[in-house]
């Protein structure tokens, strides 16, 4: 997965979160969350840091934070894992 394919899967989250009306937090790290949207919410305010972090070509960290965000979001029931295996893949040639 190169910068521009990260990105793009940033993009699909984002939209996903706004479609499905969750808000924008950075919640607390040593609060413990209590319902999914909170969690929902978390992810979706990193979403905008992750590309601060793609742009100054921290990939690595960039993918940390997607795999927790896809961790998320296939634990509170969002997406199945195979679409989220599919977001990752690289787009097809043609």
């Amino acid at each position: 997965m190169d910068a521009k394919k990260i990105l793009e899967v940033i993009n699909t989250y984002r939209e996903y979160f706004k479609e499905v009306n969750i808000a924008q937090s950075d919640f607390p790290h040593k609060l413990t969350v209590r319902d999914k949207e909170q969690v929902l919410a978390h992810c979706h305010g990193m979403l905008d840091k992750m590309e601060k972090l793609v742009k100054k070509e921290r990939t690595e960290k960039a993918f940390r934070w997607l795999g927790f965000i896809q961790g998320c979001l296939w634990s509170t029931g969002q997406f199945p894992l195979e679409d989220l295996k599919n977001h990752n893949r690289p787009d097809s040639p043609d």
